[in-house]
């Protein structure tokens, strides 16, 4: 390596290890030119002073080797995969062409880069990834699966890089977008020991607190789980030995990620969380005894130790889509706790650490009845041989199948619902351009709006001025989306139509003089027989009212009510039209935003049941599949759930206004059951101006109380007073809320 300025001191000494541990690892993978040629490559690149280090400061080259080793030794692909990691950079630098790599390696390793750089160009163009919308950009654009595990594998390599960085906010940006795509993309495809990883180090970064927290109380205890553990395990190793089964047991603590997530669902602290660890037990075992030799030692342990049904779980006899195979059980142990106990066999046990990569070394073992079926039987083909392409098919059909993805020419992407058309695909970029569609170019061929798309289409929505939506455009449209902006559209034009004839009625009273009075016209309309003003104004626009009759009508009705005190005639629903500003559609590439008022009843939007949002919360929207927006605080239970499923339907979200509507709020209260904690409670809430108490529900037992507090409220902020006032009280040690 010529350059040696691209180099700091301490990382000159890393690269040596790291080149050598690859050398190593990858002795009877690589061919013998291998190696020489990458260094050409790479020197070549160096010389040219093209290579960059990326926002973390990290230098390529070592990163690349890094990565290497992840794939080689973690993931299990070989010689096409790494090659394709070590010349990666060099490729996008502009130090070589693919060409130039085919020449010289073969087409395999220049496909895998071809992709590679595919995908990196479009993660650059795309300002927001939601994780569908990513994993199914990778699934659509990888024409080989081990271009996904080698993008898996890359980012596992910057999370555990980036733990000391300077640059907090782009590592938040990594550890989310790892939370989000890659951990779950990782699960989907059996790579559990990566998966796992990923979710603790964004834990790690993301709420550090809660990480150290668990870590801390997990090595405050550990001596006490390894004794119990090892006091667990004795007598299940005594039986299976007399069995005469051949096997190992591995005993492990739950990753802090996952003991994160049962510390929020039961709301519990780490000491409450019931199933902290886990046996393994892995069977040495012939393929033909598999099943049996993993139902006998079932046996045997719940013969031993109580099970609970309800937590077994046989992906023996049917394992999961990726092919994990194993059983669950999880079986109340001495001192009334509950373990969790794995069954597999080394087979088993090595899919279950390395996922779909694992397959190819059982090749010609027989999976369960219903196991591991011809999609898997694709995935080891595609590992084991050069070209993945026959796997891709079934595996994006088995990923994606209920949904399109398509492009715009510039090669933004889009994720649409199986049968969307190309007006939902219009108004899924914006509304102007939805309410201007005239039809679409796919290719060389013009498609109307009715056109159902596919995946791949490259569209090019094509729009007039002087179009506008029309009412059987609901039968078009698919999505919740393009719905309600289509019905908003319509009442819009309808408003504006009826505000132009209202205009032409008072020109023309004004032209013959008639004095215009609002509640005389109030009753002229109910005496030609209209119960909506809306639809009184329709009627004269559409011609189906003339002028002259209305005026007629108008005249013996005001000389009927001449000479007597005005009528003051109450002003109708119907006429009331929502303020535009209650809800703005203020589009920024594929989001709207939500302002929301106190009239919430004029639109079509919901505060959400399951975390009660009030005035002042940070809040965002979802459509519901029913069209209409629901809101949701910005930590609602769900969001995850729903930014991670369901990105595309997220908008955000904002109050205006002053906060005017009462909220019902529950609050969680416990404590210390000291005396009159009862009265003191409610005594602070009696004395808070604008709140007012709904219920109180109180209980106790051996000295401690738990209950539920509810309150009638204006905002947020009046909350979080309420909050910090409770908390004074003698006796209460939380109060959350609900």
């Amino acid at each position: 390596m010529h350059n040696h300025d691209f180099f700091t001191p301490e990382e000159r000494p890393v690269m040596a290890e790291l080149y050598a541990e690859l050398l190593r690892e990858t002795k009877d993978t690589l061919e013998p030119t291998d190696a020489e040629r990458v260094r050409q490559y790479i020197t070549r690149a160096l010389e040219s002073g093209c290579l960059q280090r990326n926002e973390f400061g990290m230098n390529p080259i070592i990163t690349d080797l890094q990565t290497a080793l992840i794939v080689s030794h973690e993931v299990g692909l070989s010689r096409g995969a790494l090659l394709g990691i070590m010349l990666s950079d060099v490729l996008l630098c502009g130090a070589c062409t693919l060409e130039d790599i085919e020449r010289d390696f073969d087409s395999d390793v220049a496909k895998i880069l071809q992709a590679l750089a595919h995908i990196q160009d479009l993660y650059r163009k795309s300002a927001a990834i939601e994780s569908e919308n990513f994993r199914s950009l990778l699934i659509t654009l990888a024409d080989d699966i081990r271009v996904i595990l080698i993008i898996i594998a890359s980012r596992l390599n910057i999370m555990r890089q980036i733990k000391d960085t300077e640059h907090q906010d782009a590592r938040n940006r990594v550890a989310l977008e790892a939370s989000y795509l890659y951990a779950p993309l990782a699960h989907k495809l059996g790579l559990y020991t990566i998966k796992s990883e990923l979710e603790d180090l964004s834990l790690k970064y993301l709420e550090t607190k809660a990480y150290y927290h668990i870590k801390e109380k997990l090595s405050q205890t550990k001596d006490a789980r390894e004794a119990y553990i090892k006091n667990f395990i004795k007598p299940v190793r005594q039986k299976l030995e007399e069995a005469g089964l051949k096997f190992h047991i591995k005993a492990r603590t739950k990753s802090i990620h996952s003991i994160w997530q049962k510390m929020k669902k039961q709301q519990v602290d780490v000491d409450g969380v019931y199933d902290l660890f886990a046996i393994r037990i892995i069977l040495d075992s012939k393929p033909e005894f598999e099943k049996r030799d993993c139902w006998q030692v079932f046996s045997i342990v719940t013969d031993m130790y109580q099970s609970n049904p309800k937590r077994m779980r046989d992906w023996l006899s049917v394992p999961k889509s990726n092919g994990y195979e194993s059983l669950h059980i999880t079986v109340l142990a001495a001192e009334q706790r509950w373990v969790e106990v794995q069954i597999r066999t080394e087979r088993m046990d090595d899919i279950a650490e390395h996922g779909l990569a694992a397959h190819w070394r059982y090749k010609g073992v027989k999976g369960a009845q219903g196991g591991i079926d011809e999609w898997l039987k694709g995935i080891r083909s595609a590992l084991e041989n050069t070209d993945g392409r026959q796997a891709m098919d079934q595996f994006k059909m088995d990923l994606v199948e209920d949904e399109v993805f398509v492009f715009t020419p510039k090669g933004d992407l889009f994720k649409l619902p199986m049968g969307a058309t190309v007006l939902d695909f219009a108004y899924a970029i914006h509304t102007n351009v939805g309410d201007h569609c005239t039809g679409a170019r796919i290719g060389t061929k013009n498609v109307t709006l009715k056109h159902k798309l596919h995946s791949g289409d490259q569209v090019e929505i094509q729009t007039q001025t002087n179009q506008s939506p029309k009412q059987d455009w609901l039968n078009i449209v698919t999505t919740s989306k393009a719905r309600n902006k289509i019905r908003q559209s319509l009442k819009e034009m309808q408003a504006g139509r009826v505000a132009l004839t209202k205009e032409l009625l008072e020109r023309k009273m004004k032209n013959r003089k008639i004095e215009m009075e609002e509640a005389t016209l109030m009753h002229t309309i109910n005496k030609l027989g209209f119960k909506q003003v809306t639809a009184f104004y329709q009627a004269l626009q559409e011609g189906r009212l003339s002028l002259d009759s209305v005026l007629e009508t108008y005249l013996i009705q005001q000389q009927r009510e001449r000479g007597e005190a005005p009528i003051q005639v109450a002003k109708s629903a119907a006429e009331f039209e929502m303020p535009k500003e209650a809800l703005k559609g203020k589009h920024a590439g594929n989001d709207d935003e939500v302002v929301i008022d106190q009239n919430l009843s004029g639109i079509e939007f919901q505060l959400a049941k399951c975390c009660n949002p009030i005035y002042g919360d940070e809040v965002f929207g979802f459509v519901s599949s029913a069209g209409g927006i629901k809101i949701h605080r910005a930590n609602c239970p769900n969001a995850a759930q729903m930014r991670e499923r369901f990105g595309y339907r997220i908008l955000r979200a904002r109050w205006a206004g002053k906060g005017e509507s009462k909220y019902a709020i529950t609050l969680h209260i416990i404590g210390t059951d000291d005396m009159g904690i009862v009265n003191n409670i409610t005594s602070i809430i009696s004395k808070e101006e604008k709140v007012q108490m709904r219920a109180i529900s109180i209980d106790s037992n051996a000295g401690l109380f738990s209950g539920h507090l509810t309150v009638m409220l204006e905002d947020a902020s009046r909350l979080t007073q309420l909050i910090k006032k409770l908390k004074t009280v003698r006796g209460v040690k939380n109060v959350t809320r609900a």
